[in-house]
């Protein structure tokens, strides 16, 4: 009997009038048949979601009242879809198109590696196929993720399936088996990161994060310079590495981070977005985010089969995200490789 997997779509303002019929028709072509189809409307208009029921009237839908986020969102119908019994779930954006064999070759990865807890599409963009969106994440020490790929022309790769420290959120599949084992996503990330800290507790626990190359969605994707992200990506980072690392690690890591903290701080007064900073330290100096690391961190440690000398081999001592063409990395990228090569060689030399 074939695996269930219930693909989750999320709903926000108008994304679905702009996107859901295209992603619809998309789904529908699967050759993998045994899907139900959860959408999450986390607050749109009304006008949205009268177009949602109307043009999905297939799909189970979990209404949230305000925008509760993406981590919350898909863990709103992640629960359901255990509590149905489901093997699989898809965590799939709305503003996707995907081809008609990338569901089942999402689900033959895992029915082929029992130890994969999570499957990522190859994301290419969808307003120029040949270009790539994202072909696996990958993270800085310091906590930085960022694309494989990304805006590249693909390649073919030699092999189809390929280890990667962490799943981009746009079209992962999920065994629900692993995660109930590692837990979902983290909902005070609300946004960005919780994708990249889901994959490091997989791995932490003892199973991996892979891509296939041969499950192609194109995404609808672009980066957006808000303030309002640097402030989620620049806070979920942190948080990311205190659970994570182990303490030798943290220790090493903090005099990188420390110069890297004083650097944005710079950057912030730099580019508009100092206030959005200083609600950054804010964040950290508050008695209620300390319990809430705390409790994460004694669960993740509690659970971990990896030492982090194996995890530092997938972590990147370079910080290169593409839309952020900053001069000065050029300058730090070395002095943080090297420092990183240092950290590495300290987790093999005491064996942490």
């Amino acid at each position: 009997m074939s695996k269930k997997v219930g693909i989750i779509l999320i709903n926000y303002k108008d994304y679905a009038e702009k996107y859901l019929s295209v992603c619809l028709e998309s789904l529908k072509k699967q050759t993998y048949n045994n899907w139900q189809l959860f959408i999450v409307d986390n607050g749109s208009s009304e006008s949205s979601f009268a177009y949602l029921k109307r043009e999905a009237p297939e799909a189970e839908i979990i209404v949230n009242r305000g925008n509760d986020g993406f981590a919350k969102g898909n863990n709103d119908a992640l629960k359901i879809i255990i509590e149905k019994g489901f093997d699989y779930a898809w965590v799939l954006n709305m503003d996707t198109e995907v081809m008609a064999n990338s569901l089942s070759e999402l689900v033959n990865t895992l029915e082929e590696h029992e130890n994969v807890g999570a499957v990522q599409s190859r994301l290419m963009l969808y307003k120029d196929n040949e270009i790539v969106n994202s072909l696996g994440n990958a993270t800085h020490f310091l906590g930085f993720g960022y694309c494989l790929g990304y805006q590249e022309k693909y390649n073919q790769k030699p092999e189809k399936i390929a280890n990667i420290f962490y799943p981009s959120g746009a079209s992962v599949l999920l065994n629900l088996n692993i995660l109930n084992k590692v837990g979902l996503f983290d909902e005070e990330f609300w946004m960005y990161n919780e994708d990249q800290d889901l994959g490091w507790r997989i791995w932490l626990a003892g199973y991996k994060c892979v891509i296939n190359y041969d499950s192609v969605v194109y995404h609808n994707y672009e980066f957006s310079r808000s303030i309002t992200k640097y402030y989620w990506m620049d806070r979920n980072r942190t948080i990311a590495i205190l659970k994570n690392y182990a303490w030798p690690t943290l220790v090493l890591v903090f005099p990188a981070w420390l110069l890297m903290e004083s650097g944005l701080l710079l950057f912030s007064l730099q580019n508009g977005w100092f206030k959005k900073r200083l609600a950054v330290i804010k964040y950290f100096f508050k008695a209620k985010t300390w319990h809430y690391i705390k409790k994460e961190r004694r669960e993740i440690q509690k659970n971990r089969k990896i030492k982090d000398k194996e995890i530092l081999k997938m972590v990147s001592g370079k910080i290169w995200y593409q839309e952020i063409a900053d001069p000065k990395l050029k300058i730090i990228n070395p002095f943080f490789n090297a420092y990183f090569s240092f950290i590495k060689l300290m987790a093999n030399l005491f064996n942490f």
